[in-house]
């Protein structure tokens, strides 16, 4: 069941990174330059700037203060194709099905 849900949760996060893919392309082409990749951080700053302003707070609140500043704002100025494609790479990784190997022994 867990496997499952790890398997969807990776299907969902590779189709957010080909979306955020799809936006670097299409801004670069209809700007008719090469445009650098939109950010994560870009990304949630405008679609949910409540939860980012909320994220934040937790973090510095309940880790060390290096835990957001260096750490997760590095994290979070990849681009969101990259970022998504990494999180759909290791939950599919982490839910993937296992051979079952029988050993017999004498």
């Amino acid at each position: 069941m867990v496997k499952r849900l790890l398997r969807f949760v990776a299907g969902v996060a590779f189709m957010v990174a080909v979306m955020a893919a799809v936006n670097d392309v299409t801004r670069a082409i209809t700007a008719g330059r090469q445009l650098p990749p939109v950010s994560t951080l870009e990304h949630w700053s405008k679609l949910a700037p409540v939860t980012l302003a909320t994220a934040r707070t937790a973090v510095q609140r309940h880790a060390h203060p290096l835990v957001w500043d260096p750490g997760l704002v590095t994290l979070l100025k990849l681009p969101a194709w990259a970022v998504f494609g990494l999180l759909g790479a290791l939950l599919a990784y982490a839910g993937r099905r296992r051979r079952e190997v029988n050993v017999f022994a004498n």
